[in-house]
Formats: structure tokens, sequence, C-alpha cells
């Protein structure tokens, strides 16, 4: 992980060297000039020096655990390459502190600052002495260079027990029918498209065990059948020789030419049925650059690849992939038991000790291998209830290097292979507290606001590198998704608490950060740590701990803000502050002496007002206000030229589905047109100054305004299409009779989502949906008291894109037609307040890929929609207060004994509920 430091570091000198230019340009006292030269010449010689390291700490990670030498100069590095980055943090705050104020002001700063240039090339000497120094140690006492591995870190045995096979059963038939076709069904070679079948799943999931067994199982049915573990570095020549050895292969692999070994293995398996299984492979690539050293003709080969990376998966068709979960909760019981028991020939849990066991079974939340290793351990100490729970107690501090190291393994193994920028990533996630839920655009929003991110050649934006980030690490399986959008973006995430806990054992150790419970017990330590996370209302610990080097403080449930202000005023170059669900009024005064911040959160809190010295913090670059108590910002914020992201809404408490075009705005001051930066903005009471200010927002992806007039439509219009990139749009009226007149509205093909709430002017609406064709992009759309009827609805088929179609009070007409062809790739629909619709027709071919349909607040619908049983993709369908005749009916149908036409109808459907709420009824029908 020291290559990670020393990138960000690097990424950080280049920033200070671009600064040089623009420095030297303006007009400098000599003094002034000569300092920063002499700087600048050391800023310089530090980047020359990480760069040069960064391969070579890239290669010494993967050793420094078994070379004590190695390790100790590994620490040596990162502890220097963090005081660099301290000077360099300092001098482009110091810099930058240089450009506000008067004209006497300023040049009071210069002069002073004359002497703090000095200093920091002083520093910036002793630091490059002491690096000097311990490159000289590591090479006297140096026993030898790495001995590069030929094989995985992590190899294991591929021996299983039976007592191992728990909760396999399924994937353990389905993978022995696919590579022989017994078990029935068919489904053996002849029968599959692909000889390839892949194995995937997090680390620690059991790909292995299950893999093992099955192979050991149905080798004997092949005449050839060999296992190779696939190192992360392998080496094509070196791979090709471990296939013929385990192949068995008479041929001399030590002096073979690598094309003659290919030829050998191909002649070897030609004319036979073999199996191969490449294990924890790592990349695609491994599979492509060997695949025609196999025979395909007159010959049976059959290849299985275990991987946890989700690109390897697709070497397999979709028939032919298994993807492993960890287990269910009954499955983890048996094999926690099968290991903490198995001298016992019951294996079964005495009494004394079963709330105990739950509580280490819900710690390993179904990971096989961590199951096993608890269960071991436990299996070593007193079945008694203080033996158990001492180890309870300490499994948080001492799980990765005493209970799980199989699992520290595994994970070490999967940190080495990440790129350093997306090693910062993947430890900041692990920072947040334990079975917290990732949001996508916040995590991202962080990401920026620390540095890890930065714009790559292919002319992507940082929003879009972060996605690619996030999206890489659930290929990974370092993340697990928790909930996906209709468009089937990725939304949320969280990280199995296993991982974290071995994440965060890593962030400790290399002093990327540490999580403080904020219990009043025990003590706290920051040490180097760079990022904290406070859960709990003491701050005691940290605020006695010292901590003038953070760059990041998280703090959860804090409601003293007394306690914030003496760790606030001795880190004044900290980059980000999140208090997240905090029970604050407001914000300490300290804050906006933070002039390094670039993150400030405070969602989820009672802050009500932000003061005029906000606009002190110059390289603010999110403001986060989602859910505080602002109902205004202060004219200052117009100060804050890099801000990007600026979120002030309030969402309802109890969210019903029409509500989501209530949420509450803030009053922005005049001048907004200056934050021309701001890639997001949510959301904002219009005003007339605003929409004629807005429309110079031009980078904007994110757009939400609320409170719009009739006649502020022209106005929101013209903003609007000038708004080139916009991605996401929101729009409310000030009320719901509040006509929008969008006549001459111009919406950018970038716009994915798209909500509307207000009555659209009717004479105008066929022509307004019918424009939306070029909108190939979007794929959510929600209107509100839209005034649409059968007519006007049809104008909404030019949307092919579609995939979540949301109508709230926004249906005014008798029957709705879903045409064959229509919305082709639309996945949910929900129709809500239609108080007219008494008849819905689906023609064959629409809407095939429909997974979700919902009626609500339809009165007058007495019968299901026509049709429903063409929609073969659906899998759920609600009915909440529509007409009661239609609920009894469903209810009386699904009692019955007899064969009824509307059961029938959707009998394909898996979940279909009905709801009265004025009866309190809510039931299942299917």
């Amino acid at each position: 992980m020291a290559e990670a430091v020393v990138g960000q570091v690097v990424i950080k000198l280049g920033a200070a060297l671009a600064k040089d230019a623009l420095t030297f340009g303006a007009k400098l006292l000599w003094k002034e000039a000569s300092a920063l030269k002499g700087l600048f010449g050391k800023i310089r010689d530090s980047k020359a020096e990480l760069e040069s390291m960064q391969a070579y700490l890239q290669e010494a990670e993967r050793f420094k655990d078994i070379d004590r030498t190695t390790a100790i100069f590994v620490g040596e590095i990162r502890g220097l390459a963090f005081q660099i980055e301290d000077v360099v943090d300092e001098f482009t705050y110091k810099l930058e502190e240089d450009k506000h104020g008067g004209f006497a002001a300023k040049m009071k700063k210069r002069l002073k600052h004359i002497k703090t240039w000095g200093s920091l090339a002083a520093k910036l000497q002793e630091i490059e002495a002491k690096l000097q120094g311990a490159k000289r140690r590591k090479k006297d006492y140096s026993i030898g260079r790495f001995v590069r591995a030929t094989g995985s870190t992590n190899q294991v045995l591929h021996f299983t027990r039976d007592d191992d096979l728990v909760g396999i059963e399924e994937n353990r038939e389905r993978l022995i029918r696919w590579l022989t076709g017994r078990g029935g069904g068919g489904g053996g070679l002849e029968q599959r498209s692909s000889k390839v079948t892949t194995v995937c799943g997090m680390p620690g999931v059991g790909k292995t065990t299950l893999v093992a067994h099955v192979y050991n199982t149905v080798k004997v049915d092949f005449d050839a059948a060999a296992w190779v573990t696939v190192s992360q570095s392998y080496r094509l020549e070196d791979l090709l020789k471990k296939i013929a050895t385990e192949f068995g292969v008479a041929v001399d692999v030590a002096n073979i030419e690598m094309r003659g070994l290919a030829e050998s293995i191909h002649n070897y398996l030609q004319g036979k049925k073999y199996i191969l299984v490449l294990d924890d492979v790592w990349s695609a690539r491994v599979w492509t650059e060997i695949r025609n050293v196999f025979p395909t003709s007159d010959c049976t080969g059959q290849f299985v690849i275990t991987s946890r990376k989700q690109e390897v998966s697709l070497l397999a068709t979709r028939e032919s992939a298994i993807q492993l979960e960890p287990l269910q909760e009954h499955h983890s019981w048996l094999l926690f038991c099968q290991g903490a028991f198995w001298n016992d020939n019951q294996k079964e849990c005495p009494l004394e000790l079963h709330k105990l066991a739950v509580k280490f079974i819900a710690k390993c939340q179904g990971l096989p291998i961590a199951l096993a290793c608890i269960g071991r351990l436990l299996s070593s100490k007193l079945p008694t209830f203080a033996e158990w729970e001492n180890v309870y107690r300490g499994l948080d501090s001492q799980l990765a290097k005493d209970v799980l190291p199989d699992v520290d393994m595994i994970l070490k193994a999967s940190l080495d292979d990440l790129p350093y920028d997306l090693k910062n990533c993947f430890l900041h996630c692990a920072l947040f507290p334990e079975d917290y839920v990732l949001k996508r655009k916040m995590i991202m929003r962080q990401w920026i606001a620390a540095g890890f991110i930065r714009e790559k050649e292919e002319n992507r934006t940082l929003e879009e590198v972060a996605e690619g980030y996030l999206v890489e690490l659930v290929n990974r399986s370092l993340l697990q998704v928790m909930e996906s959008n209709h468009a089937r973006s990725l939304k949320s995430y969280r990280m199995h608490d296993v991982i974290r806990l071995l994440a965060l054992n890593k962030a400790k150790e290399e002093c990327f950060g540490e999580v403080c419970n904020g219990s009043a017990a025990g003590a706290f330590s920051v040490e180097c740590a760079r990022r904290i996370l406070v859960q709990g209302e003491n701050l005691e610990q940290l605020r006695r701990s010292g901590a003038t080097h953070l760059r990041a403080l998280h703090v959860f449930k804090c409601s003293n803000v007394d306690l914030l202000k003496p760790i606030l005023t001795s880190s004044n170059l900290l980059s980000t502050l999140d208090l997240q669900g905090s029970r604050l009024k407001m914000l300490p005064n300290v804050v906006f002496n933070l002039f390094n911040l670039r993150y400030l959160g405070f969602r989820d809190t009672d802050i009500e007002s932000l003061p005029e010295a906000v606009g002190r913090l110059q390289n603010l670059e999110v403001l986060d206000a989602t859910n505080a108590n602002l109902t205004y910002l202060p004219n200052s914020v117009v100060k804050l030229q890099k801000l990007r992201y600026l979120y002030a809404y309030t969402v309802p408490g109890a969210l019903e589905a029409l509500e989501i075009f209530r949420v509450g705005g803030v009053n922005v001051p005049n001048g907004i047109q200056h934050l021309a930066g701001l890639r997001a903005l949510e959301c904002v009471k219009a005003t007339p100054v605003f929409l004629r200010e807005v429309r110079a927002l031009t980078e904007l992806r994110t757009f939400t305004v609320c409170n719009v007039r009739s006649e502020d439509s022209a106005d929101l219009s013209n903003a609007i299409t000038k708004m080139s990139h916009l991605v996401h749009l929101g729009i409310a009226a000030a009320a719901e009779n509040e006509v929008l007149r969008f006549e001459g509205l111009y919406l950018p093909p970038t716009l994915s989502w798209l909500g509307l709430a207000g009555q659209l002017e009717k004479t105008s609406m066929p022509k307004l949906l019918s424009s939306w064709s070029h909108l190939n992009s979007l794929t959510c759309l929600t209107l509100g008291f839209s005034n649409i009827d059968e007519e006007t609805f049809s104008c909404l088929c030019v949307l092919h894109g579609l995939r979540s179609l949301g109508l709230m009070k926004a249906f005014e007409g008798k029957r709705l037609d879903f045409y064959a062809g229509s919305f082709p790739k639309l996945r949910f629909l929900h129709i809500w307040g239609a108080a007219q619709l008494n008849q819905v027709r689906i023609e064959k071919g629409a809407m095939q890929t429909l997974v979700v349909l919902l009626f609500m607040y339809c009165p007058e619908l007495k019968f299901l929609p026509d049709g429903i049983e063409y929609l073969r993709a659906l899998e759920k369908l609600r009915l909440e207060d529509t007409s009661e005749e239609l609920i009894e009916k469903l209810r009386r149908q699904r009692d019955s004994d007899e064969c009824n036409e509307d059961i029938t109808k959707i009998s394909h459907i898996r979940n279909v509920t009905v709801e009265l709420t004025r009866k309190g009824l809510f039931e299942r029908i299917r």
C-alpha cells in the first residue's frame, strides 16, 4: 500500500508544479521569486525520486510480509511520503491564501511567506536526506533481492473433506451434470454450446472447495485430468509447463521451447476426453492466451475456471456460469458447528453458548472461510460462556492476524492486484460503519474531493472515472451490490463485514485511516492515521490524542459541537469533514478557517443556516446539506469558485409515491452564475433572477428546481436548453394546478432521468412529448399532475429506451392502451392516482421486459389489465386501493378450488399482492 500513498503524493507534486508557471507569470518581489524558485526545485526533485520509487514499491509490497528489512523500508518510505504531502499541502494553502484580501493585506501575507517558502524548501531537503539514509540502510542490511514467485501467494491444496461441503449441494449437482451429463436432464458436452465453465464469487466464498470436490468426483470419467492454480503474475511459459506436468505429458519441460511445449500438450490430448481446472484466475487474458493449445476435434475437452473477478465469468455462457453467494443462515449454522464441535459426535452447540454462537455467525455473514476459521479457533477453547465471550470481545482487533489468517492472505492477494488509486478508494469504503449502505453518488463525490480520482487519457470526466472504479470493485468481488435502479445502473453497495474488518486492519497498518467507536472505555490513539471515522457520542479520546495530520474526519451521531472544536483547530489541513447524521444545530466557527477543506457534508442534521464565513472555504468542491434544515444559502456561497456539487434539498419524512414532487428547496443568493464549474445543483426555489442566472451553468449534470410558476416557464426552458451535458433533471411546479408552458423546451440527448411535477398545457402537450424522440438515453421518467389523456399518452411511446415510467396523479383518461412494440425496454410501470381509469389493455408484444407493475389509488379499476398474460417477464403485480370489487374477486378466486380465468392470467407472476388501506387489508394472492 505504500505505492498508493506515493502515487497520491506524486499527483499532488504535479499539481504543485503546475502552479510554477502561473506563479512566476505574476509580478513577484525579488526575494519572493528567489525563495519560490528554490522551493519549486525541491518539489521537482521529490517528484522525480518518488516516481522512480513507485514501481519498486509495487513489487516490494508483495514481499514485505516475508522480508523484515523490506517491510521496514516500505514503512519508512510511506512515512516520508506523508511528510512530503504535508509540505505540499501547506505550500498550496499558503500560496492560495496570498490571493485573497485587499492590496495591503496581500502584500503583508506575501512578505510573511518569503520565510515560509525557505522553511518548506529546507523541510523537503531534510526529508530527502532521510530518504537517502533509508535507501542506504536497505542496501546495507538486505539479505538479497526479491525471489520472483512463480506460484500464487494464496495457493491451497485442492483437497476437501465432506464436512466442508455445506450449502453447495445444488451447485455441486449442477456442475457435475454440466461436466459429465450425469444426474438426469442431459446437459453433457453434447448438449452444451460451450466447453468452458466458470465459478466466480468474492474471496473466501468457497469457489475452490466446490470445484475441488466436483473435480475429485468426476476426474475418473476422463482420460486425462489436470488442476493448475494460476499465479497473479503468471508467465505463459510457466503456465504451460504446469499444465503439461499435471497432465503427465512426457516431455522435458525444463528444456523444451514454448512452441514445442504447446504442440506436445496438443498432441497428447488429441483423441482424449480430458478436463482442466484453472483455479484462481485473475484475468480473462489467461484463457485467450492458452485456448489454442487445446485440440477441438476428435476429442472432448472440459475447462473449469474459478475467479473472484466478474470479467472472467464472461468466458462462459450464462448457462455455464455459477456465481457463488455467501451461505444462508441455516447452512452457516451447520458449517460453524461442524468446525467448533468437530470432536463431538452430534456436532451440536450447547444451549448456554447458543446466543454467542449466533453472534459469531452473524459476524461471518455467510462467508464459509470465516465460519471455518472461527469454528476452528473456538474448537481449541473451553466450551464455556466466559471463554467464548473473551474471544468475541477481541474478535475485531485480532481478526486478521490471529483468527482469519487464510482470509487475510486471500484479501492481501486482492489488494496486491489493485492499482494504487483503486486501493485508496477501496480502503476509504472500509472506514464506514459496519453494514453501512454506500450510496454511489456520495462515495464518488468523496473520492473526487479526496484526490483519489484523476482524469484519464480517454477524456472521461472525474465522475465517469469514479463510477468506473465502483464497477471495478464490484467486478473484483470486493463490494457487494445492494440496489440497482430500473436502468440497471448500480445505486448502492456494502462491504462484507469480514472483508471490512480485514481491510480496516490494512488501513490501520498503512496509516490510511482508523475507526474510533466513540465509547468512553479504552484508549484510542490516532498515531499516524490520515483519516478518522468516529462512531458514537464520545469524542474525548480523539481530542486528547491529537490529530494535526488529519486529512479526513467522518463523525456519526455527534450532538456536542464543543467536542469538535479542539480537533478541528489542530487539523488545519483537513480536506474532508463529514458530519452525517449528527444532531448539530450549527457548525463550529473553526470550520470556516479550514482553507484546505474540499468536502463539507452535514446531511441529515439539524443545521438551519450557514454563516457568511462559508465564503472563506475557497477550495470547497462539495457542499452536501441534504435533509438538513437549510432554507437559504448565504450571499458568500457564490464566492466558492471551485464548487462542483451543491446539495441542499429536504425530503418529507414519510415518502409516499406523490411526495417525491414535494421535495423542499432553498433560496440562493444573486450571483449563482459565478459558480461556473458546478456539476450538480439540488434543489433550488425558482425566482426570476435565479432562472436568468442559472443559464450560465452549462456544466451541470444534475439540476433540480422547485416552486416554478407558469410565468417562469420561458426562462426555465431557455436555461435548460443551454445545459448540454444534463443527465438528471427535476422540475416541480409551485402548486398542483400550476401550468408549465414548455413549448420551447429542448432537452439535451444526454438526459437519463426526468421528473416533471406540474400540469402541462393541453394543446401543446402532444407536440412536447413527441419532441422527446431524440432522448435515446432517457431511462427513467416520472410525471405528476400532467393531465395526460388517452391520446397524449400514446405520444410517450417515442421513448424506446425507457426502463421506468411513473404517472403520479398524471393520467386523467378512462382507458390506457399499450400497443404491440411499445416500451420495448420498460421494466417498471407505476400508475398512481388515476381517478377515472377503468380499463387497461395490453397487446401482445408490448412491454416484453416489464418486471414490476403497480396500480395504486385507481378506484374505478374493476378488472385486471386485458392481456396481462402476455407479460411473461412480469415478476411483481401490486393492486393498492383499486376497486374493492377487483380485490375481493381475486381473494375469492385464490381460495377457490375451481380454475378461474383471472387467477390463470396471473399464474406466471411470482408476487401478486392486494391492499385496501381504509380496511387495513394487505394480502398476497400469489
